[in-house]
C-alpha cells in the first residue's frame, strides 16, 4: 500500500506562519517523507471532516473483463461478508456496505505494450466506518463473490481522503480553511 494522501493533525503552543511550519517540518522529515503543505485550521478535528478515501487498485496479470465481471458482482451483492484479525479478534463484518464507488478503469496498453502483461486497475472510493473498510478487505469480498484471486500482489494507493461529495467525490477536507485563509489575506 502507498498513499498520496496523508494529514497530521498537530497543536502549536502559539500562532506561527504555517508555510514556515511547512517548511522546518519538511527539515526534519527523513528524505522522501515530504511535507506539501500546511493549514491552519479554523474549526473541528481532522478526524471529524474525513469521512472516505479515494484508492487506486492496480491488479497486474488480471484482465479487465475478469475484474468488471468480479466488481459486477460485488456491487450488485447486498453485501459481502469478510473476516479480519482486529484488536478485538477475529471479526466478520460487510465489506459492501462501506462501498460507495467500485469500478474497472479502462486504460488502453500504449501500441508498445499491446503484448504486455494485463492489468487491470479498479477505482475505489469508500466510506469510513467501523470497522474500516481498507482495499485489502475489498479484495477479500471480490475473492468471496467471484472467486477473483490475483496471481501477483495487488498494489493500493491512497489518492485522495476527505469529505465525501453529492457527486461521488472525494473533496479536500482542509478546503475551506485555505479559502477563508485566503480571504483573510486580502
Amino acid at each position: 500500500m502507498a498513499s498520496e494522501a496523508e494529514y497530521l493533525e498537530i497543536g502549536l503552543r502559539e500562532r506561527t506562519d504555517p508555510t514556515r511550519l511547512r517548511l522546518a517540518l519538511d527539515a526534519a522529515l527523513s528524505p522522501g517523507l515530504d511535507v506539501l503543505d500546511a493549514v491552519e485550521a479554523t474549526g473541528g478535528s481532522l478526524a471529524d471532516r474525513i469521512d472516505a478515501s479515494h484508492w487506486r487498485i492496480e491488479l497486474p496479470e488480471v484482465t479487465g473483463a475478469v475484474a468488471s465481471a468480479a466488481v459486477t458482482a460485488f456491487t450488485s451483492a447486498s453485501e459481502v461478508l469478510v473476516e479480519r484479525m482486529t484488536k478485538q479478534g477475529r471479526r466478520t463484518f460487510d465489506a459492501r456496505g462501506a462501498v460507495h464507488r467500485l469500478e474497472v478503469i479502462e486504460v488502453p496498453p500504449a501500441p508498445s505494450e499491446v503484448t504486455a502483461v494485463p492489468c487491470a486497475i479498479l477505482d475505489l472510493v469508500v466510506r469510513q466506518v467501523t470497522p474500516s473498510v481498507r482495499p485489502d478487505d475489498v479484495l477479500a469480498g471480490l475473492r468471496v463473490v467471484a472467486d477473483l484471486e490475483p496471481p501477483v500482489s495487488p498494489r493500493a494507493t491512497r489518492l485522495a481522503q476527505g469529505t465525501l461529495t453529492a457527486q461521488g467525490d472525494v473533496a479536500d477536507p482542509l478546503e475551506a480553511d485555505r479559502v477563508g485563509a485566503l480571504i483573510g489575506e486580502r
